[in-house]
């Protein structure tokens, strides 16, 4: 039988996956990582609890459990990287981040040298292969609703290969039906919403306990540069941010822009969000294996956000430019924007400007 080795975070998604996978007739294993001990509570990855609750699911289905420790790795990878990219001024994706170094990085190389031949996760998302190309697909999920492809893009060649993604063509209501009818307790669990090392969603705090950052306060002004108040440290807010500013001008404000050379924050009105065209680096290609001319894509800055039009064009260093037909809201360095072909993950990267 092929070996396949099951991700599972506590969570029904996962389960569910070892479900199908054993009741297809594959030989199933499932490793639960334990990666930080800044929270312990359920709903959480990586906490005591959702372990707990990965063995019970795995004992239930009649496989084997291990626990895998990468605290180191995901500290270094994950928990670090979010506090430098803060400081940077930008508005990172540490679920983005874990995948890349931890789930399909560090987790994918153990499956395989542990006898399997294939690793599989709960995310809704599918893989295919183009003949013609001769190339490992990232496709859309079944439901648009529960679409994770958004978080995995950064996936490699190599990765889809030894990848299996079986919820992909699940709707959410009938995984949770499949596990009840299986017995699992985790059935009706509540998906999880927080940065799982940020529980409580105190960034600021965080970051002074654990990376050391004080932040420093400094101007809020108006996009002429016209002094509104005063703000906490760069760190505290993010673009597109309106509440909790603590500044009156008789009209809705938002973020627009953070300023490391000058420390300040530059607020303004809703419309000063919208830009056109994007720059970003890190980039990873799926369906193509690289951009060599303006490509007509739908894309998206943000996992909830709605795809729209756009041209995806190659630069130097391997950075691309996407420009939008119609503006888009907020869009953030720090974060994602992730390229689409119809139901194909083109690519992405992580936006710079």
């Amino acid at each position: 039988m092929t070996a396949v080795c099951v991700a599972m975070s506590g969570g029904v998604d996962s389960a569910g996956a070892a479900l199908l996978l054993r009741q297809a007739g594959y030989a199933v294993s499932g490793v639960t990582l334990r990666l930080h001990t800044c929270k312990d509570r359920p709903g959480l990855c990586g906490s005591s609890e959702d372990i707990d609750a990965a063995r019970e699911a795995a004992a239930a289905i009649g496989i084997p459990h291990t626990v895998l420790d990468l605290q180191d790795l995901f500290a270094r990878e994950v928990m670090d990287r979010f506090v430098s990219e803060y400081v940077r001024g930008r508005t990172p994706n540490p679920c983005i981040d874990c995948n890349r170094a931890v789930k399909f990085g560090a987790l994918l190389d153990w499956a395989l040298n542990h006898g399997a031949e294939f690793l599989a996760t709960g995310h809704y998302a599918r893989i295919g292969y183009d003949e013609a190309a001769g190339r490992h697909l990232l496709l859309r999920g079944q439901d648009p609703r529960k679409d994770q492809s958004y978080v995995l893009y950064q996936l490699t060649q190599h990765q889809l290969r030894h990848l299996l993604l079986p919820v992909g063509t699940y709707e959410k209501p009938a995984l949770r039906r499949l596990a009840e009818e299986a017995g699992l307790s985790n059935a009706g669990k509540a998906d999880s919403q927080d940065i799982c090392f940020i529980p409580d969603g105190d960034y600021p705090a965080f970051l002074r306990r654990y990376g050391g950052v004080e932040p420093v306060p400094g101007d809020f002004v108006d996009l002429t540069g016209r002094v509104l108040g005063r703000h906490r440290g760069l760190e505290c807010y993010t673009t597109g941010q309106r509440k909790g500013l603590g500044v009156s001008t008789g009209e809705p404000v938002y973020v627009v822009r953070k300023e490391l050379d000058t420390h300040r924050i530059v607020l303004g009105p809703d419309s000063a969000l919208y830009t056109r065209e994007l720059i970003a680096e890190a980039v990873n290609f799926i369906s193509v294996p690289e951009l060599t001319g303006p490509m007509a894509v739908t894309a998206k800055t943000r996992y909830s956000q709605r795809e729209a039009a756009a041209t995806a064009e190659p630069l130097p260093g391997g950075r691309i430019r996407v420009v939008f037909e119609e503006p888009q809201r907020a869009v953030t360095s720090g974060q994602a924007v992730v390229l689409y072909d119809g139901e194909k993950v083109v690519g992405g990267g992580t936006i710079c400007g």
